[in-house]
């Protein structure tokens, strides 16, 4: 992996459960439409989605088969089995068992047009070498799952992904506030590995300056990023089709100074 790609992506979460700094209320329908199409307008071509973000894979997939084959086949969708969601107690619960997760996946094959990545949830290093989790990723290639990945949160998970074989993509929170896996990017670029980062704004508290540090802007949160040197996806979660439009004006800001430098 000699040169960065890093495109902006749209994570899912807000658009099924509240979530987030301010989590608010879950947006209507009508709203969640306009943010994707938003979304498409800007240059978004990345969307993640998971069964424990509530109505999130259902929506999507609602606004995914409204568009023709051309512009289906020009998106990348990922979502997430591991980690399940209550709809009567409006909380998410985690489950690596086979059955869970291939029920999982089920449901998530028949909420969506196409899966092109699938990543363990809550992934533990425990969890990557259990061999139900194993044999529940084979069922993912048997149901034409091309792409598999890891979505983690502490360093020892995030090592374990990278150098396991078959993850291809790592997903990990990263930001200002939260640079304790910075040394996951160099290890990424040795392993010729994906990365997605989450929470570039610190779910908000970044930006809003109620993070015990000074708020910064779009841009720093985003500049502060690219300076990894990796190839993969930032993405951002945001429900507001305008504030999409300001953070895809920030990404595109933030990756221009990089490559002047």
């Amino acid at each position: 992996m000699k040169e960065q790609h890093v495109q902006l992506g749209l994570g899912l979460i807000g658009i099924g459960r509240p979530w987030g700094y301010r989590a608010g209320t879950v947006p209507s329908l009508g709203v969640v439409m306009e943010l994707l199409e938003t979304a498409l307008d800007v240059g978004i071509r990345f969307f993640d989605t998971a069964p424990s973000y509530g109505t999130s894979e259902g929506r999507l997939g609602e606004f995914l088969r409204r568009l023709g084959p051309i512009r289906l086949q020009d998106l990348t969708i990922a979502t997430k089995f591991g980690e399940h969601w209550n709809a009567e107690q409006s909380s998410g619960y985690v489950d690596h068992s086979y059955d869970s997760l291939c029920r999982s996946l089920e449901c998530s094959l028949r909420r969506l047009p196409k899966i092109d990545i699938l990543q363990i949830h809550k992934a533990t290093p425990q969890v990557l070498l259990d061999q139900g989790v194993r044999k529940a990723l084979e069922y993912a290639r048997s149901a034409g799952i091309k792409s598999i990945g890891a979505s983690v949160s502490d360093m020892e998970a995030a090592m374990a992904a990278i150098e396991a074989d078959e993850f291809s993509l790592i997903q990990l929170p990263f930001n200002q506030i939260r640079p304790e896996l910075e040394p996951v990017f160099l290890t990424a670029r040795e392993h010729n590995k994906q990365l997605a980062v989450n929470r570039p704004f610190g779910e908000g508290k970044l930006v809003s300056g109620d993070a015990g540090v000074l708020g910064a802007t779009r841009v720093e949160s985003f500049r502060f990023i690219l300076q990894q040197h990796f190839t993969g996806v930032i993405l951002t979660g945001t429900k507001s089709s305008t504030h999409l439009r300001e953070n895809m004006d920030a990404f595109n800001t933030a990756l221009l100074e990089g490559s002047c430098q």
